[in-house]
């Protein structure tokens, strides 16, 4: 078994909580670059691994030719920069979601992945959730029989992460709720009712709860480590949305913070025969009918790990060339859906799409 060479590009929280852990467990793989604008980021990741060269500027790590496989692990403004001149130099590609800023970013993704002929993955990572996969082969099968409406609900209690840095800087971060926590949601969808194109979106953001950042009240906050009280906050903190797909009609509701004290964390899949509850990072719930009855069968699947899933399905494609499902040409379909959530609110009406 030969060893592949990985470069980690951003040495934050996802890097540090699951590409490089996942990349230790996996005998394939050896970090050879830690690689952060913050130096004391990548050394601190360096020597937590225990080897590896650390560096501030991502285009050395692609000038080592014995690098095979690079996870970009940054801010979404430079996904596509370092992605794209990341397989020019012919490296493969792990790219955390979203994909991009914008669609427009991501098809420049997409097209570099097929100029260069090299692996571009999307860390869609609920696409190795042992759930998400039980309810997909189920879906398959025809358990609940024709799809026609599936609603998804990702709605918290006052929860904006940062606020005033980079996640809720528009410039950064290309959105709000919708591209950080609907991304997940929306791309399990697509994953099980196999990848169906939006056909026309309506949807309206909202931009209320975090615009006065000195008085915004919070229980909790993720990633306060990069809160910026005189920072910035333009991004969307929650998003209704109806889309019409190849397949089911989707009805999103989604919010970083609301005022509504009650959480919200689920995908309704609804056919004609059947229909799934998904409890997102759990189990889920089947209802249905059997011999003119109701019938209710509780699964107590979770999501294993799944990261690590990720990381052993993305070495596989730098061993061998093949593909999986987290390939840039599904995370491309999730991208124009997103894309026109956005395009519909900010022009307050309905979008079609080609």
């Amino acid at each position: 078994m030969s060893t592949i060479p990985v470069a980690v590009i951003g040495c934050g929280t996802i890097a540090n909580s699951a590409h490089i852990p996942s990349y230790v467990k996996d005998p394939r793989a050896k970090i050879t670059w830690f690689c952060d604008i913050i130096p004391e980021r990548a050394e601190a990741a360096r020597d937590a691994y225990g080897s590896g060269k650390v560096t501030t500027d991502y285009r050395e790590v692609l000038q080592d030719p014995d690098v095979k496989a690079v996870s970009v692990c940054t801010p979404n403004n430079v996904h596509a920069e370092i992605t794209i001149a990341a397989l020019e130099a012919g490296k493969d590609v792990l790219c955390e979601k979203p994909a991009a800023r914008t669609c427009a970013e991501a098809e420049q993704m997409l097209a570099a992945k097929k100029r260069t002929g090299r692996t571009l993955n999307i860390g869609v990572v609920n696409r190795f959730n042992e759930a998400v996969n039980q309810i997909k082969e189920r879906i398959d099968a025809g358990e609940l029989g024709t799809v026609h409406h599936v609603y998804v609900s990702f709605r918290a209690h006052r929860s904006i992460p940062g606020i005033g840095g980079a996640f809720t800087t528009h410039a950064i971060a290309g959105g709000g709720a919708l591209i950080d926590w609907g991304v997940h949601y929306l791309d399990i969808v697509m994953y099980c009712l196999g990848d169906p194109e939006a056909k026309t979106v309506s949807a309206e953001t909202f931009s209320v709860l975090g615009r006065d950042i000195p008085n915004y009240v919070y229980e909790s906050m993720w990633a306060e480590n990069t809160a910026d009280m005189n920072g910035v906050y333009d991004v969307d903190d929650s998003i209704t949305a109806l889309v019409r797909t190849t397949g089911p009609v989707v009805t999103v509701m989604g919010a970083w913070a609301q005022n509504i004290g009650v959480g919200e964390a689920f995908i309704d899949f609804m056919g004609d025969r059947a229909g799934i509850r998904l409890q997102y990072g759990g189990g889920f719930t089947v209802y249905g009918t059997e011999g003119k009855k109701l019938t209710t069968e509780v699964v107590e699947a979770g999501t294993g790990n799944m990261f690590a899933a990720e990381i052993s399905s993305f070495l596989d494609c730098v061993e061998t060339g093949s593909e999986n499902p987290a390939r840039m040409e599904q995370a491309i379909l999730t991208s124009r859906m997103m894309q026109a959530m956005y395009d519909s609110a900010a022009a307050h009406r309905e979008v079609i799409l080609d």
